[in-house]
């Protein structure tokens, strides 16, 4: 018979070898237990009982084969979201020369199917590029067509005029 220290310190038993046989198989006590064994005055550790060594060294675990690369979880970000994020900004950058385009279109459009794209597929990250890629595009293509407006009304030499003559 023998009482064990558990893992919240507290003492359980007493209890027979088969039981603490039990234990171990199951993962309550293990090499480091405190025991006490009936008429010993002194609480060892259970590793230090030669009639447990067996139970204690468990059977043998073969080794884990790897995973195969496929298998193990991944999570890459959208590149369309990328693209709409570089897009978008290049638009913004390039507004005042060529009133961003092509970037602006092409900013919106990869960026709306990445979000489409991440919609579906909850594995892929990007939805923050891809929104602020579709913000910075929509802005650029505005601008664009702002500028645009402006050089038009400019160029009109009447209206040139007319504000002149205000």
């Amino acid at each position: 018979m023998y009482k064990i220290t558990g893992a919240d310190d507290k003492e359980y038993g007493p209890i027979p070898a088969e039981v603490l046989r039990q234990w171990i198989a199951e993962g309550r006590a293990n090499a480091q237990t405190r025991v006490l064994a009936e008429g010993a005055a002194e609480w060892k550790r259970l590793g230090e009982f030669p009639e447990f060594a067996p139970a204690l060294a468990g059977p043998a675990t073969p080794p884990l084969a790897p995973l195969p690369i496929s298998a193990l979880p991944t999570s890459r970000t959208n590149p369309l979201a990328v693209a709409g994020l570089i897009l978008g900004i290049a638009s913004v950058t390039f507004g005042l020369c060529c009133y961003g385009m092509p970037f602006n279109l092409a900013g919106l459009i990869c960026s709306i199917i990445a979000l489409s794209q991440l919609k579906t597929d909850a594995k892929q990250l990007g939805k923050g590029m891809a929104v602020v890629g579709l913000v910075l595009s929509i802005f650029s293509f505005f601008l664009g067509v702002g500028l645009a407006g402006l050089g038009y009304a400019f160029s009109n030499s009447d209206l040139l005029h007319k504000i002149q003559r205000l």
